[in-house]
């Protein structure tokens, strides 16, 4: 072959493949790439089942490699610029369009191309303006119809930093009750967009990271200025949420980084909600898989209750609340926990400490942790049962009023709430501030709750130098919401349980107790109304204040020495009390105190339903007792106005006879007036205590009380039977019913003795 076409076929081997690269080069830098927007905007509409247009130009420029090595620094990157882009909305949307963009500009590393990566450094939105819609029937227009799933892809896409400037988003809820809008802005280096619009963006810095352990402080200049220069973002958002206003803004920093999962990405945020408030500072890292989040957050409302609503967790109706500390969260689909670690706060006028945890798993989330009061209001407990209700108002959360002559609260438990998520917390109040009539000075709780059901094990509150311990069972996936409680008293000081009463304050020994009840309601009221069980009391081996004991045996004589040469102990040899309950009325099987002066006995009944007391005391003194009216007192009203009335007839016929003999004989004036009364059966302490010291017995909720003594539902007492009212059926069944306005009418029998205040007494014991 002659060596002239030999050269020929060398120099077209060599320069044809050149001159190819350059024809293409020329055609991709000459190529006007709005010819491609028909074909592309059919493929994305297609894809998303949504309509989509790039309206503005579509233009590709070639930028140097950033940040590559060898060879691969000679393969120019791409940079895409899409001008006037729109995303269309379902048909049944209000707006037009879900979304606009002025301008969206991305990096595109090609060669990852090669190993089906799609690998985007760096992308720009310009000006987004989003609008995001949902429907009562839960359909919303940010969820696209991409067709049939085909199996996973075997293309990636890789996203390293996105950069937003300037934008909008309107948000319209109906299953949520949310209509909001919010602003976006830019703030700081304009030159740091300008780096990004280009490619050439600067990785963020050390100085984006937060120290979230720090407490928050007032800043000063300086510190403040370091502080915002961490932020490149602003944003703003006003609107409502069922009914309440929401007002919030915040900073984040410029760069998102999606592909770094060790770069923190700074975010601050102040979030109004009607009264609730959060106050946020801190860092998120890996935000592309939601990796983390770790912020000082300020937390604080007008009701713990109302956190629901924002955040699904269920917390009980508490007074105002703020609370410091650090939210740590480790962000994982399905499973993620968030932990309020160390925070201090005040709810109402107590304290309260501790570290809280709320986890998501299956079937339901953990609400975990520890916390401590050390000082704790009593009065701040009362919303816990509804009993912060003022007459004639509901209590919070309550749609229902409280009654003006009830005193057991009718505010109904939300119990549709507790299956939505389990608890496990410990709670201490170490020093209860309270009135000086509730000798309660501290408490301790275990709640547990699991799939609706409530346990409080123990519930432990110290009273009066002893110890009042209970375990309450509430199972709120019953309706009406079934209770049992196993209550027990021990050690408690007689002197300490009436702190306001001078004449107690010579009284020494204890009083020990237990009671097992149960009930249906779902309030106090309804829970009380219903109850079944037993209650007993124990009273001995101490002293009690001798004054009372004449007070009540209207020894006037004896108190009137009393009170003018001092008061004497009178030892106890015992005090025993028990009660049967059934179906809301507990009646006295047993209420004796023996002492070495008196003897006094107790009958009668309580009704928790109608809330009425029904009680006579008769007293029994040991001995002689001079110018003595010794009359059984009557103790009747209701919880709210109890009332103490002798029997008028017996002091009357006494009185009568007084007068009789002075009109014969001055000196035997004094005769009707002596009380000459046997000893009392000294014998009846052993009987008592020892039947005292059995365990007392409840039914399971909703069933009746049984009487092991007879084998029938409760103690029957002859005389006529107790009328059922419209209001303690009502109370039954959670309802808090027609309020009462006076108490039970006696039967006709009963109502031709108007001057006998012993009507209740014989309503309920029968004479």
């Amino acid at each position: 072959m002659p060596a002239s076409r030999r050269h020929k076929i060398i120099l077209w081997s060599v320069f044809t493949p050149l001159a190819l690269i350059a024809i293409l080069v020329i055609v991709i830098l000459t190529f006007d790439w709005n010819r491609l927007k028909p074909w592309l905007n059919d493929k994305v509409s297609l894809a998303i089942g949504r309509p989509f247009a790039i309206n503005g130009d579509l233009m590709v420029t070639w930028k140097r490699a950033q940040g590559e090595t060898g060879w691969r620094t000679l393969v120019p990157w791409p940079r895409l610029s899409a001008r006037d882009i729109t995303v269309g909305n379902p048909d049944w949307a209000k707006a037009p369009n879900m979304a606009t963009v002025r301008e969206v500009i991305f990096i595109l590393r090609p060669l990852p191309l090669l190993a089906h990566q799609i690998a985007v450094p760096t992308i720009v939105v310009d000006s987004p303006a989003v609008w995001l819609e949902r429907l009562a029937d839960k359909r919303n227009n940010w969820t696209f119809d991409t067709g049939p799933k085909t199996g996973k892809s075997s293309w990636e896409l890789d996203i390293g930093e996105v950069v937003l400037q300037r934008g909008n988003l309107a948000l319209a809820d109906a299953a949520e009750k949310i209509d909001m809008q919010a602003t976006l802005d830019t703030v700081g280096d304009q030159a740091l967009y300008d780096k990004a619009r280009d490619g050439a963006l600067v990785p963020p810095t050390d100085a984006s990271a937060v120290d979230a352990s720090a407490p928050m402080a007032k800043d000063t200049k300086d510190t403040k200025d370091a502080r915002d220069s961490r932020y490149g973002i602003r944003w703003k958002a006003v609107g409502h949420y069922n009914q309440a206003t929401i007002n919030a803004s915040g900073k984040a920093g410029t760069v998102l980084s999606l592909r770094d999962v060790n770069t923190p990405y700074p975010v601050q945020a102040d979030v109004r909600v009607g009264a609730t408030r959060a106050v946020i500072e801190g860092t998120l890292t890996n935000p592309a898989h939601l990796g983390a989040l770790d912020v000082n957050l300020m937390l604080s409302g007008d009701n713990m209750a109302k956190l629901y609503a924002l955040t699904g967790i269920v917390l009980p109706s508490t007074p105002p609340y703020e609370t410091r500390g650090r939210l740590v969260a480790t962000l994982k689909k399905g499973a993620s926990s968030y932990t309020y670690r160390d925070f201090t706060g005040k709810v109402g006028g107590s304290d309260l400490g501790g570290t809280l945890t709320f986890a998501q798993r299956s079937p339901r989330p953990l609400l975990s942790g520890e916390l401590v009061s050390r000082q704790l209001l009593f009065a701040d407990l009362a919303p816990l049962i509804g009993a912060d209700a003022k007459p004639g108002q509901a209590a919070s959360e309550s749609p229902v009023k409280q009654p003006a002559n009830k005193a057991l609260p009718v505010a109904p438990f939300r119990t549709e709430r507790w299956d939505e998520i389990d608890a496990d917390v410990k709670f201490t109040g170490k020093r209860i501030v309270r009135d000086e009539d509730l000798p309660i000075t501290d408490l301790k709780t275990h709640l547990k709750l699991t799939d609706g059901v409530l346990l409080l094990d123990p519930l432990n509150f110290g009273v009066a130098g002893g110890n009042l311990v209970s375990t309450i069972r509430l199972d709120g996936k019953r309706e009406p919401m079934g209770a049992m409680v196993d209550m027990t008293a021990r050690h408690l000081k007689l002197k300490q349980l009436f702190p306001k009463a001078d004449s107690m304050r010579a009284s020494i020994g204890e009083v020990n107790g237990s009671a097992k009840l149960s009930g249906t309601g779902n309030s106090v009221a309804a829970l009380m109304g219903s109850s079944n069980g037993e209650a007993k009391l124990l009273v001995e081996n101490g002293t009690v204040s001798k004054f009372i004991l004449e007070a009540i045996g209207l020894n006037v004589g004896s108190v009137v020495v009393s009170k003018l040469f001092g008061d004497k102990p009178v030892q106890i040899n015992c005090g025993v009390s028990d009660f049967a309950v059934k179906d809301g009325i507990a009646r006295a099987r047993t209420f004796v105190l023996d002492t070495q002066d008196a003897v006094i006995t107790t009958d009668g009944a309580i009704d928790f339903g109608e809330e009425r007391l029904a009680l006579t005391i008769h007293p029994d003194s040991k001995g002689l007792r001079i110018i003595s009216l010794r009359s059984p007192l009557y103790v009747g009203g209701t919880f709210k106005n109890p009332s103490v009335s002798p029997n008028i007839a017996v002091l009357a016929l006494r009185a009568g006879g007084a007068l009789a003999l002075a009109l014969t004989a001055p000196v035997a004036l004094v005769v009707p007036l002596l009380d000459i009364s046997p000893g009392g059966d000294e014998s009846q302490c052993a009987r008592l205590l020892a039947e005292l010291k059995k365990r007392p017995t409840a039914p399971p909720p909703g069933k009746t009380y049984q009487d092991p003594a007879t084998g029938r539902a409760g103690k029957q007492a002859a005389g006529p039977a107790i009328p059922e009212s419209p209001s303690k059926s009502a109370a039954a069944q959670g309802q808090p019913g027609p309020a009462p306005t006076e108490p039970r009418k006696p039967t006709p029998s009963v109502q031709q003795k108007p001057m006998q205040p012993a009507n209740d007494a014989q309503l309920y014991q029968g004479g």
